[in-house]
């Protein structure tokens, strides 16, 4: 008995190492459906939403490698977009099978017919509708490979009629290659490096998700020129641990000790990162950037030199020409600011809150203290990410998982279910806004109906925190951020998930506790201080005045002055950030 196209489109991706499939099912999909039914290697995990499965996916390739989501025709592959642009942005590659209505019925006009090319042009590496059974295994071989060797998302259009024809075998490989290679740049771009960085004595390193591989080396070269290391979000679960010369994040979401650092130094040396706020960065410094993507070499600050080499191998190289620095007082100095940053960092951990608020700083901090050596955590974008970014420490196993390049809502947790599946032996917790969790309530059953043992803790701060911080940066009345919540304890109960209300400070760490010790999912539904802060780093006299303009236009006739000043001794009161 012959093949179906589905059929053999899953062995090729239980071949090329996929475990799952993240999908709705239904018409235009029911062939693969069945084919992974019948194929004890794969599993279909069925999601509630779309959207979410584009997430997981992505979570689970950024784990493992390489993961599979799927959209039936229309409306279901349409919902896979925010996802897969999340995906794509982050560099991880995921296969998503873009199902599609029959292929006598391209171009009439349709029930439910999409152009499925142009739809998902801009977020992916490779983007091809297998028209014919000879095409489907050419395409599937080449969109593997392309999401594997680009880093990104490839597209597979899989018509429900081809689906059920017979397969054709592949004329071409039907293997994926995971090749890889060590990439530094030429030795007179090497001895350059060498010879500038040994002219100064003031050196700051700033690091990214390029660099999480080459943690010792970072360590080593930090070392040699008594240099202080900062990095970026996506970067801290690999650079913190283990790294006396750390000085935290800048950025957003950063600390004023990595940005003074960088503006204090001489030559500032970026260490694959594509950092995007050019706010942050110096403009009158010595820069050097060294990234495996050439093509972004120079799109956030002036540089003096460009390199393109993966980070580890590239070091390797380099640390033999570099002259060990003797002077350590710049070194010396921002670590005693970072210590000043950091001890007043969790003076809000140890501030008491009240009843519905508390301090979220420290719900963050009990999370980190509980939490396993190897946990993976999730963070929704908003003020969880300053949360988790401030207070989830690196241990050189732990993970943070976010939508730090596309900056979506909703994010962490779908990206809890991908991680869960990926890594069932570690423990998985996401932390989530009110407003995210409320965006993608729905996949809370998908939790459920695979036992995940996610624990979803809930910043219930009753707003859109950080839309509200940028609308009264802006000097604009906040408005329509507020939310109304329903219980979200009550909805995880009737969804069959244990669910736990912390309304009190006092209850705050045994709540948590017994979250992690229930062996299942629980969702956590912590009432947080709507008037927490998470400033960035750089607090400029133009936000002050905006926070004031917004205050005042609020009370209708405020005085301007009056609140300019207790806006200002507010922000004094947050640890009398850098001038």
């Amino acid at each position: 008995m012959s093949k179906k196209v589905a059929e053999q489109l899953v062995d090729m991706l239980v071949q090329a190492g996929i475990k799952r499939i993240y999908a709705v099912t239904g018409d235009s999909l029911n062939e693969l459906n069945d084919a992974v039914r019948r194929n004890d290697q794969i599993q279909w995990v069925h999601v509630r939403h779309e959207e979410a499965g584009a997430y997981a996916a992505a979570a689970e390739a950024e784990l493992n490698g390489l993961a599979c989501c799927a959209g039936s025709s229309g409306p279901g592959h349409i919902h896979l977009i925010n996802g897969l642009y999340d995906a794509h942005r982050a560099g991880v590659p995921v296969l998503a099978i873009a199902s599609t209505c029959a292929t006598v019925e391209f171009g009439s006009g349709y029930f439910q017919e999409t152009n499925v090319i142009k739809l998902f042009d801009d977020c992916s590496h490779y983007n091809q509708i297998a028209a014919t059974p000879a095409q489907l295994p050419r395409m599937t071989q080449a969109a593997i490979q392309h999401a594997i060797q680009r880093k990104g998302v490839a597209i597979l259009g899989l018509p429900g009629d081809v689906s059920a024809m017979d397969a054709v075998e592949n004329i071409s490989s039907s293997k994926n290659y995971f090749a890889k290679a060590l990439i530094r740049p030429a030795d007179e771009d090497i001895a350059g490096m060498a010879k500038l960085i040994n002219r100064y004595e003031k050196i700051s390193i700033y690091c990214g998700i390029g660099a999480a591989e080459a943690h010792d080396e970072v360590v080593e070269l930090a070392a040699l020129l008594k240099a202080p290391v900062g990095y970026s979000f996506r970067g801290k679960m690999g650079i913190q641990y283990d790294n006396p010369n750390e000085v935290g994040m800048t950025g957003l979401l950063g600390l004023p000790s990595a940005y003074h650092s960088m503006h204090e130094s001489d030559l500032v040396i970026l260490l694959g990162t594509d950092f995007p706020y050019t706010p942050f960065m110096p403009t009158d410094k010595k820069i050097i950037q060294i990234d495996l993507q050439p093509e972004r070499l120079g799109r956030r600050a002036k540089l003096d030199m460009g390199l393109h080499g993966d980070i580890k191998t590239t070091l390797t190289a380099l640390l033999p020409l570099l002259n060990a620095k003797d002077d350590d007082s710049f070194l010396k100095a921002q670590l005693h600011l970072y210590s000043k940053v950091k001890e007043h960092l969790y003076s809000f951990v140890n501030h008491k809150g009240s009843r519905h608020a508390i301090p979220p700083e420290a719900v963050a901090a009990t999370l980190n203290e509980l939490a396993t050596n190897d946990a993976i955590f999730t963070v929704d974008t908003g003020m969880c990410c300053v949360w988790g970014a401030r207070y989830i420490q690196a241990t050189g196993k732990r993970h943070m998982l976010g939508s730090f390049s596309h900056g979506s809502m909703a994010n962490a947790m779908p990206h809890a279910i991908g991680a869960a599946f990926a890594c069932p032996d570690r423990q998985v917790v996401a932390m989530c806004g009110d407003g995210g969790i409320s965006m993608m309530l729905g996949d809370l059953a998908t939790i459920k109906q695979y036992k995940l043992p996610i624990k979803v803790i809930v910043f219930n701060n009753r707003s859109l925190g950080m839309v509200k911080l940028e609308m009264q940066v802006g000097g604009l009345p906040d408005a329509e951020t507020d939310m109304e919540n329903p219980d979200f304890t009550m909805i995880a109960q009737a969804m069959g998930i244990r669910g736990i209300t912390i309304d009190h400070p006092d209850d705050l760490a045994s709540g948590l506790k017994a979250a992690f010790d229930h062996e299942g999912p629980v969702l956590v539904n912590v009432f947080t201080d709507p008037h927490a802060l998470a400033m960035p780093p750089k607090v400029e006299f133009k936000m002050i005045k905006g926070m004031a303009l917004s205050m005042t236009r609020l009370m209708l006739g405020g005085n301007f002055d009056e609140v300019l000043e207790t806006v200002k001794s507010s922000y004094k009161h947050m640890g009398e950030l850098l001038d």
